[in-house]
């Protein structure tokens, strides 16, 4: 049955969803390098620094930096409930990665509603970036184009393995 479900997904998803969560990993990763680098040291200047209005690392550290600067309303400012939200990237990348092996519908719900969660997170942060930071961040909408990707992705997925498992059952 597990052949006949993955038969029927879409050709490109698995490359797509490898690509995807490894291109979310890597920006994450590299959000969470510059958020600590300017942390240590205040004239830190990333990569992604290109001028005064396109500027990640002032992303990066403002107070929507952390827990979409909503968990410091809930737990201590420094608490480590209070993750930056390249942190939070990580890990949903690492979700997405792994449950995405998995061919049970359950799984297949769980990666689109994580995906809409994360793309109303990514413009919610997008709304942050740009009317009240006033800035453009490189790494930010692409980690907002990369969650509407997912979400994409996970739909199709979702979709063919309901179609599969109706035929088969």
């Amino acid at each position: 049955m597990a052949a006949a479900v993955s038969q029927g997904l879409p050709k490109w998803e698995r490359k797509m969803r490898i690509f995807l969560c490894v291109f979310g990993m890597v920006l994450s990763v590299y959000a969470l390098h510059v958020e600590l680098s300017r942390e240590r040291n205040p004239d830190y200047r990333a990569m992604c620094d290109l001028g005064e209005s396109v500027s990640c690392s002032k992303v990066f550290t403002s107070r929507w930096g952390r827990g979409f600067g909503l968990v410091q309303f809930f737990v201590a400012k420094d608490s480590p409930l209070n993750q930056p939200n390249s942190v939070l990237g990580i890990i949903f990348y690492t979700l997405q990665l792994g449950l995405g092996l998995s061919l049970s519908k359950r799984a297949a719900m769980f990666l689109v509603l994580a995906s809409w969660v994360s793309v109303a997170g990514s413009l919610y942060l997008a709304s942050i970036l740009a009317f009240v930071l006033g800035d453009f961040c490189m790494v930010c909408v692409s980690t907002y184009i990369i969650n509407f990707a997912m979400l994409f992705t996970n739909l199709k997925r979702r979709s063919a393995i309901e179609g599969m498992k109706e035929k088969a059952g």
